[in-house]
Order: structure tokens, then C-alpha cells, then sequence
């Protein structure tokens, strides 16, 4: 019998879309979701989106993070839309009248609203004039968001448990920062790892490098999903 898929997004952090390519069939069989970013959606365009979708009915997340006026973003959402993402993300900051230009632009792809990038700490809010703490400013958001339409939410996992006690049980909830026990922080400032983000509430987890950066791909997300299937038997 076929392991379900887990729900992680793998991000396709690649520098060429050959690589990417190949990331993605390797981790498909274990995971629910590839990542297209925004460097390789730059690079390759459309393209990007085709190739490591291939074959396979893999969930594609198109992470564009858009952010600008309302009439942009709406043409920026109708192009992409043709290219079917299960996700498309703007930036919550852009403000209710911009999130909901995308919402109606793309009404078959989830709109999920970035809340604060997981880069960013508390002093990382004060310099850029935004009010904190970041749990603060992630819950303003996320309630800003939702009320604009925006059917899914990213956010740290350290704020999954307050974000879902914010907007309630039918939002999807994606957590980029996730670590496996080991693993190097990199660039992300708040982080946890796939069993306790998925504790706090999230539905779909992003990881890039723990699994992308191994010698074997698709053996690492086997892991993680394995992993993850474990601790949910141990909690039933």
C-alpha cells in the first residue's frame, strides 16, 4: 500500500530548472507539494512551473510573494492563474484591497497571504517601522488577510498555535522556517521543527535545503515523511 503523501512543500531552490526538474521527481512520491520561488520563476518563467510539475499531480506553490497596487496584482494573478498553482501568495502588507483583487483574479488558485517573513525578528519590525512583537504584527495580519479572502496564511510555526486560534480551523496554515532535529537555521530567524509546526497547527510545511541540499533528495523527504507519520501514531 502507497504511503500518503506528507503535507510538505519542498522549495525548488535551484539554480537551473534541469535541477529542479529533478528534485521534484525524486521527492514526489513522499510529498504532497513542490515550491516554485521566485528566482526560478524569474529566471525560467511558465516553464518553471511546467517542469517540475511533469507527469505528476504534485501540488505546485507558486511563491511570488506579490506585493503593489491592487490593479497589478489582479493582472499579475490572472497570468499566473492559467498555470493552475494550488497556491499563489501576496504579501498580507499590501493591504486588504490588494489581497482581495487577487482573490477574485485567480478564484481557482488559494491565495495565501505572507504574513512576516521568517528572516525577520523582532528587531528586524522596529527597524522596518512595523509595529512587534512579530507574533503581534503575524496576528494583525493574518486577521487582515482573512477578512480580504485570502483561503491560506503564511506564517512562522512559532505563531501557528496563535494564528489558528485567530482565524479558526478552515484556513490553511503553510509554515516555511521548519528544521528537521539537526538541521541549520540558515537564514531563518524563527524556526521550528516538522512535528512541533504541525502540533502548533500548520497543514503544509516548507522545507528547501534539509531535503534539497542531501546527497539524496528524495531519501531525506522519504525520512521526514516517515518521521512525521510516526509521531502522528505515537499522539493516536
Amino acid at each position: 500500500m502507497t504511503a500518503v503523501p506528507a503535507p510538505i512543500a519542498v522549495a525548488l531552490d535551484a539554480p537551473d530548472i534541469e535541477t529542479a526538474a529533478r528534485w521534484a521527481t525524486l521527492v514526489t512520491p513522499h510529498v504532497s507539494t513542490v515550491k516554485v520561488g521566485l528566482e526560478l520563476y524569474m529566471r525560467y518563467g511558465p516553464d518553471a512551473v511546467a517542469s517540475v510539475r511533469g507527469a505528476s499531480r504534485v501540488q505546485v506553490f507558486l511563491d511570488l510573494k506579490l506585493h503593489d497596487i491592487p490593479a497589478t496584482v489582479a493582472a499579475a494573478a490572472r497570468a499566473v492563474a492559467r498555470l493552475r498553482p494550488a497556491y499563489l501568495t501576496v504579501h498580507a502588507a499590501g493591504g486588504p484591497a490588494m489581497i482581495r483583487a487577487a482573490v477574485e483574479a485567480a478564484p481557482s488558485t488559494r491565495i495565501a497571504a505572507v504574513t512576516v517573513l521568517t528572516s525577520l525578528g523582532d528587531a528586524d519590525l522596529g527597524a522596518i517601522g512595523l509595529a512587534g512583537p512579530a507574533s503581534d504584527a503575524v496576528r494583525r495580519l493574518a486577521a487582515l488577510a482573512v477578512g480580504a479572502g485570502a483561503q491560506a496564511l503564511v506564517c512562522s510555526p512559532r505563531e501557528a498555535a496563535a494564528v489558528r486560534g485567530e482565524v479558526g480551523p478552515d484556513i490553511t496554515l503553510i509554515t516555511p522556517g521548519v528544521r528537521p532535529t539537526g538541521a541549520a537555521n540558515q537564514d531563518q530567524a524563527r524556526v521550528a521543527t516538522p512535528e512541533a509546526a504541525l502540533e502548533a497547527g500548520a497543514d503544509l510545511l516548507v522545507i528547501g535545503r534539509p531535503i534539497t541540499g542531501a546527497p539524496d533528495p528524495g531519501a531525506a523527504a522519504a525520512a521526514i515523511a516517515a518521521a512525521l507519520r510516526r509521531s502522528y501514531a505515537d499522539a493516536s
